[in-house]
């Protein structure tokens, strides 16, 4: 069943063993503040210099590199939208960062995937309505595509982890399920 393949925790992502890790990058892919500069600054100068041979994502899409130093094998970056009110797509871009995170997951092999909260940190987007959205995309990729064992969603903070939570709880409610009683 896809939700018992979806967890969420507190932590670092950088230190998530697991096949692949998403980076919620920007555009440039050239590294910047958050879960972004931490990966870069984990995964050491070799990721940079692939960063710079793609040249850049468009927000919503997602590219592959080596995790280099990370205890991942691969890094998922992908460009979360900016937060501008709701009224200018921003959940459906949202939507497709992680549908095409987890289709590059797919296609390079990974069996276990880490998330970030993707958008909610310098970009703005609210933290409620972006878990809803990330749980939601990733149980329904899930729910048709069985290569993926485990998909963890690694929340730095005590909020964007209540957040998540709550969001994962709700999405197990809708759906009949016994509700995960995880704490950090």
């Amino acid at each position: 069943m896809a939700n018992e393949r979806i967890s969420v925790v507190q932590g670092d992502i950088t230190l998530e063993r697991v096949d692949a890790i998403v980076n919620a990058a920007n555009s440039s892919l050239l590294g910047g503040g958050g879960v972004d500069g931490a990966i870069h600054r984990a995964a050491g100068p070799k990721l940079l210099t692939e960063c710079r041979r793609i040249g850049g994502c468009d927000t919503g899409e997602a590219v592959v590199t080596g995790g280099y130093r990370l205890p991942a094998k691969w890094v998922i970056h992908t460009v979360g939208p900016v937060w501008h009110g709701g009224g200018l797509g921003e959940a459906e871009l949202l939507t497709n960062c992680y549908r095409n995170a987890l289709r590059l997951a797919v296609e390079n092999g990974a069996r276990t995937v880490a998330f970030p909260s993707i958008s909610t940190g310098a970009y703005r987007y609210p933290v409620d309505e972006a878990s809803r959205i990330a749980i939601r995309t990733v149980s329904e990729f899930l729910s048709v595509d069985d290569t993926i064992e485990e998909v963890r969603f690694v929340c730095f903070d005590t909020h964007t982890y209540s957040a998540y939570q709550r969001a994962l709880e709700e999405h197990l409610g809708t759906q009949g399920l016994p509700r995960n009683s995880a704490s950090p």
